[in-house]
């Protein structure tokens, strides 16, 4: 067994396949048996050449002879004992004496050539073929031969349909009859299919029906349509008018023709009870052959249009096998049997009745099998029988043949006895082979079957190749092929191993076809299974393998997901299997194929559906298959989005102040609503703009709304969930409110003077919805407060602002406004107190004062102003003040005025950031609504001294051995004057820590100072300030350095009696201890003096060296050499050329012959690579400057970073050491770091110079 299926349903199936009975080998003689026939009812295409099928096998097989046909079959020479034959309606068809039949070669297929001549309606009737060779005859089926028809509509006169509105309507198709029968439908002139609804619905005869006709039924083109499948042809009936009269046009047109005398009218469209259309009667019969599908219909009419309900009398409709269709109108039954027997009862109800009708339904059966003939292999003197158990409704009788002839007057047979449905043979010989039919039928139908009778003697076969392997999966059950034959039956038995016991025991099964089951097969079952088939003429045997495989697993299944619209979502199916198994992974939606769409993404182990849409909801599955197992797993995607918006609204309830609005919501879209927002539009103030009116719960679909007079009303409702708002509903209709006076009054009622001598009044107006009628106005009424005045009182229109003129300046009034409209006054709005208009204040603040906190605050006081002076609102008091002078410069400048304000009623504030030691003035003024009264008089005061500010700098110059000169500038700000400067100092040694402080106090008048008797070659940190009578203002820092030791070379006289030389002197850093003496002359004897010079004054030590002798040359100077010449001057032309194409190259960006020196070398850190793609990038001078592992790279004129000596060890690079030749030169070497601080700002992108280019050759 190559797979092993997986469900249990096809395990059975394979089982049955496996244990049914034996088949001989076609090498031994055996009589014939029919593999393939035509159906029963054989419906053919009269346009087509016909094909009769009939194919059989045997040993030898039937074929083609001619021969002399004899009444009796079984007479027959042996010229026809291989042989096909036909019959037709009964007698033999022989088809030598028609051209237009012809035979397939080897089989007993028949051809009638229509295609050239033949018509197929003379060869209609009853065929039947029979297969016959030496051991017997089979034969097939009666099949029935009928040409399809589809015949074309008869002429008629259709007369137009006149029809009441309300009434029903029944319009007939009465389509031709063909074969096999057309399928109906009803079409207009435009190939539409006409809209059919529980109203207007098409019946099972092909007729339209309508429940109750409407005017938008009225229409000249209702064409019901006949399609025949089988020729592909459709026909047409002739266009059915129907014209619907309402009764307002039908009383029109009757009032058109009668006098004014006539009294008549039609009567108005009236509601009707149910009337069934079909069935007719109260009661009807209906038979149906068991396997079939019933139908039933009931189409009623009644106006409202009659609902349909179906039930069973005494018992349930069948679950699962029922269906209804046509609007409920259809009842479907699938696969009926006897049960489904009984009266079936519909039921149709409007609001007025209902009516009902009884099918009493018969189901009946046709011949079906119990137990049908099998194939018998016998041995000579063995016994057997042939079983032939039907059933049917009514009960079939069973009838049998012998090689295609009745069996009573077939050859007798001793061996053979018949007993109704069962054939015993007993002691059987060869002569006993033969081909038995067994009839089985009823007034429904036949069935018929072929059984053959082989008498053999054959010793064991076995027919499963040998070694054949089997792979099955742990745990599922193994089947092992052992298919045999023989005669006797041979025994079968079953070894594990070469030399295994014989099997046994409940953990096998032995099928009696060979077949040995491991119900389950574990890792320890794998191995050599041996098959042992013995009779009394022999005993064969054959080995299989079996091997046992790790199970398919889903280790991580896809989950449960839930997604907004447009958003994106993945599964994830993640498999573990045999490593000898290849699997492959399927994705299903809804168990069906992906929709072929690019958005699908399928991965090696995922699924990703990308813009995810409403019609990706569904279940998506993962199967993993491989060639012995399946397994898989399911998820459930939930596309969320915003709510469909509600629809159908329906306004009812209509009172003067209140409705009701109902409706239907729309598609949630899988996440439940949880409210609904109702907005409404005033169509008669503000059309085209829609207000908030209310919202309700997500289960609600009602609300009672309260509404305000005057207002055309329309409104929507907007559905909420959690993924936000549905777009608004359809409009409902419009609903206009009834007038009424005002209910409310203006909001937001002010006076406020523009001018001294007015007063403005204004109001928020009510809106469009609030006026409650036409004509809204206001009445504007004012007085003066705490007067004894009459109300003074104007009605405007359309204005939200009227002025009263001639006011007294800034008093009181009591204001009040009311709505009115055409239908009177709102109620008795309440009163507001405003005022007129201001003016400037008179007067100014007086007894300013002031009082001085510190050098930077000062406090003011003044005394405030009758308030009848300040003619308004009292806003505060502002303070204008400004610097007049430093006193501590002496000088006058222009200073901006500052402005401080305080709020209220104050008499007093604060005046901070003033400047000490300086002269200020102020004065206060009074503020109101109008502006700013006049100002008091100026007062003066002066602000104390303060610390000043820090020098503006300190400079330290001329550093000696022992001094270092300070030189610092006045503060910017003294803030008084100035009484001396403060300096203090401190060394700091290498180690950065700070020693004695030394303090010296300055006279102001200085502005510089030499400190002596310092350290030589000492850090000094300084700190230097300025001081007040106030005190030490804040203090300026920095850092300097006194200048290194010195060191003298005495050079004496060079040979005997010359005078002694001056010294030589070179100024050292007194860090350093060593320094290189060059330029000396060799052989030469040098006194050295090395001295220090410090506080503790001058220190020095001596010593005497003698320069080594010159070295006399033996070479030859090669310099003068002309192949060395030569060769120079060519190593020059070469990299000559080499710069030039390196310069060429590096200016169109390519690399120059460095780069690629670098390039060749792969280190890391000197070739960058990209981010994008993981190559390598050339290098550029403008990217990264991380520091290589070895060199650095010299600035391109050839510079180095000069310290404190030109004759020191200069430091290269950036801390990276240098490489030197045996004479101190400095050997560059190229790399690809960038000076980040080159000397002298040589800093450069471009090509390298040839100096460069030198040093890299090198």
């Amino acid at each position: 067994l190559q797979l092993i299926p997986t469900s249990k349903t096809s395990l059975v199936l394979f089982l049955c396949q496996i244990i049914s009975a034996l088949d001989v080998p076609l090498d031994l003689s055996q009589p014939p048996t029919i593999t393939q026939q035509s159906p029963k009812d054989y419906i053919v295409d009269p346009r087509e050449n016909i094909v009769i099928q009939c194919e059989a096998k045997g040993k030898p097989p039937p074929r083609l002879v001619t021969y002399i046909f004899f009444y009796f079959m079984y007479k027959c020479s042996w010229t026809c004992r291989n042989t096909f034959s036909w019959t037709r309606n009964g007698t033999h068809f022989d088809i030598d004496k028609d051209a237009q039949v012809t035979m397939k070669p080897n089989s007993g297929t028949l051809v009638i050539n229509i295609m050239n001549g033949g018509k197929a309606e003379a060869y209609e009737g009853v065929y039947q073929c029979t297969a016959r060779n030496e051991r017997g005859a089979a034969i097939s089926n009666n099949i029935v031969i009928r040409p399809s028809r589809s015949p074309l509509w008869t002429k008629e006169k259709l007369e137009p349909n006149h029809v009441r509105e309300g009434d029903s309507l029944v319009l007939h198709c009465r389509p031709p009859v063909g074969l096999p029968p057309p399928i109906i439908f009803w079409m207009d002139n435009a190939f539409q299919r006409l809209p059919q609804s529980e109203r207007v619905s098409q019946g099972l005869n092909g007729d339209l029906y309508f429940s109750n006709v409407q005017p938008e039924d009225t229409r000249e083109d209702y064409i019901c349509y006949a399609r025949f499948n089988h020729t592909q042809t459709i026909q047409q009936k002739q266009p059915i008018s129907v014209k619907v009269f309402s009764m307002d046009s039908l009383n029109d047109t009757i009032a058109a023709n009668l006098s004014d005398t006539d009294i008549y009218g039609a009567k108005p469209v009236t509601e009707r009870q149910p009337v069934l259309l079909t069935p007719t009667g109260s009661t009807s019969t209906k038979v149906e052959l068991r396997g079939n599908v019933l139908l039933l219909e009931c189409i009623a009419a009644g106006l409202p249009t009659p609902v349909i309900r179906w039930i069973k009398e005494g018992g349930e409709l069948p679950a699962n096998r029922t269906f209804f269709e046509n609007f409920k109108k259809t009842l479907k039954i699938i696969d009926v049997s006897e049960a489904d027997s009984g009266n079936y009862k519909c039921i149709a109800r409007n609001t007025l009745g209902s009516a009902h009708h009884v099918i009493s339904v018969t189901v009946k059966a046709a011949p079906y099998w119990i137990t049908a003939p099998r194939n018998l292999v016998l041995s000579p003197g063995e016994d057997g029988t042939l079983i032939c158990r039907a059933n049917g409704n009514p009960k079939p009788s069973i009838s049998w043949l012998a090689n295609g002839v009745p069996i009573a007057i077939a050859p007798e047979d001793p061996s053979r006895k018949v007993d109704g449905d069962t054939i015993i043979f007993s002691h059987v010989q060869e002569r006993s082979s033969a081909v038995y039919q067994c009839n089985a039928s009823n007034e429904y139908g036949y069935l018929l079957s072929n059984a053959f009778v082989n008498v053999l003697a054959e010793p064991p076969r076995i027919l499963t190749p040998a070694n054949k392997l089997y792979q099955v999966i742990a745990d599922s059950p193994a089947l092992l092929d052992c298919a045999y034959f023989g005669s006797p039956k041979p025994e079968i038995e079953w070894f594990k191993g070469v030399k295994g016991s014989i099997l046994r025991g409940n953990e096998y099964i032995f099928h009696d076809n060979g077949t040995l089951e491991i119900p389950v097969a574990q890792k320890n079952s794998a191995g050599t299974y041996t098959c042992v088939a013995r009779n009394e003429l022999g005993k064969i045997q054959n080995e299989v393998q079996l091997e046992i495989k790790d199970p398919t697993m889903i280790i991580k299944q896809p989950e449960y997901k839930v997604i907004q619209r447009y958003g994106q979502v993945s599964f994830e199916c993640i498999i573990k299997h045999d490593s000898t198994l290849l699997p492959t992974i399927t994705w299903l939606k809804d168990n069906d194929e992906l929709p072929d769409d690019d958005r699908f993404l399928v991965g090696k182990d995922n699924l990703t559906i990308m813009n995810v849409t409403d019609k990706d909801d569904g279940t998506y599955t993962c199967i993993v298959n491989t060639t012995l197992d399946s397994v898989s797993a399911s998820a459930v995607l939930t596309v969320v989005a915003r709510p469909n918006p509600p629809f159908d609204l329906e306004l009812t309830g209509q009172l003067e102040r209140s409705i009701d609005l109902s409706w239907i919501p729309g598609d949630e879209n899988n996440s439940p609503i949880t409210n609904f927002v109702i907005e409404y539009e005033d169509a008669l103030h503000e059309p085209g703009v829609w207000h908030y009116q209310t919202e309700v719960p997500g289960t609600q679909t009602t609300v009672h709304l309260k509404l305000s007079p005057y207002v055309n009303y329309s409104f929507r409702v907007i559905a909420v969930n959690k993924i936000g708002r549905s777009q608004p509903s359809e409009p409902s209709e419009q609903y206009l409110t009834k007038s009424a006076s005002p209910d409310e009054n203006p909001a937001n009622v002010q006076g406020i003077g523009s001018e001294p001598d007015n007063l403005v009044i204004t109001w928020e107006p009510l809106k469009g919805f609030q006026s409650n009628g036409p004509g809204l106005q206001y009445k504007v009424s004012w007085r003066q407060k705490d007067v004894d005045d009459e109300w003074t009182s104007v009605i405007v229109a359309n204005v939200s602002k009227y002025i009263v003129s001639g006011t007294p300046t800034f008093v009181p009034y009591e204001i009040k406004v009311q709505a009115l409209n055409d239908l009177g006054y709102a109620p008795e709005p309440s009163e507001v107190i405003g005022h007129s208009g201001e003016d400037l204040p008179m007067v100014a603040p007086g007894n300013v004062q002031v009082h001085v906190i510190n050098s930077t605050l000062a406090k003011v006081h003044w005394d405030p102003v009758p308030l009848k002076t300040v003619r308004g609102h009292l806003q505060g008091y502002k303070v204008y003040y400004w610097k007049v002078q430093s006193l501590s410069r002496r000088s006058r400048r222009h200073v901006e005025q500052k402005i401080l304000t305080f709020r209220g009623n104050k008499t007093f504030g604060m005046l901070p950031g003033l400047e000490p030691y300086s002269s200020y003035k102020l004065n206060v003024r009074v503020v109101n609504g109008k502006g700013e009264g006049p100002a008091s008089p100026d007062k003066v005061f002066r602000t104390p001294e303060g610390v000043p500010s820090s020098p503006s700098f300190l400079k330290i110059t001329n550093p000696t051995l022992d001094s270092l000169t300070l030189e610092w500038g006045s503060p910017t700000h003294p803030n008084g004057v100035l009484t001396s400067y403060t300096l203090k100092f401190q060394p700091i040694n290498n180690t950065h820590e700070l020693g004695p402080l030394v303090e010296i106090r300055i006279p102001a008048n200085e502005s510089s100072l030499i400190l002596k008797n310092l350290n030589y070659s000492t850090r000094y940190k300084f700190y230097f300030n300025a001081q007040t009578s106030v005190g030490s203002g804040s203090q300026i820092t920095e850092e300097a350095v006194t200048i290194m030791d010195e060191a003298g070379i005495l050079r004496p006289a060079v040979g005997a009696g010359k005078g002694k030389e001056d010294w030589k002197k070179e100024i050292v850093n007194g860090s350093r201890s060593f320094f290189v003496l060059k330029g000396l002359t060799p052989g030469t004897a040098y006194k050295v003096r090395v001295g220090a010079e410090g506080l503790s004054g001058f220190r020095s030590s001596e010593d005497v060296f003698e320069t080594g002798p010159a070295m006399a040359s033996r070479q030859v100077d090669i310099a003068t050499q002309g192949w060395f010449i030569g060769l120079m001057c060519a190593v020059a032309l070469l990299i000559l050329i080499l710069l030039i194409v390196c310069f060429i190259r590096r200016n169109k960006g390519g690399k120059y012959p460095v780069k690629e020196k670098e390039d060749a070398h792969a280190d890391p850190e000197i070739q960058p690579m990209k981010e994008d793609d993981g190559t390598f990038g050339e290098y550029s001078d403008a990217e990264d400057h991380k520091p290589l592992k070895k060199g650095s790279r010299t600035p391109s004129d050839r510079t180095v970073k000069k310290e404190d000596s030109d004759d020191s060890l200069v430091d290269y690079g950036e801390g990276v050491n240098g490489q030197f030749n045996e004479d101190g030169s400095f050997i560059g070497q190229y790399s690809g770091k960038k000076e980040k601080e080159p000397a002298e700002g040589n800093e450069s992108s471009e090509a390298p110079s040839p100096v460069n280019a030198m040093n890299s050759f090198v």
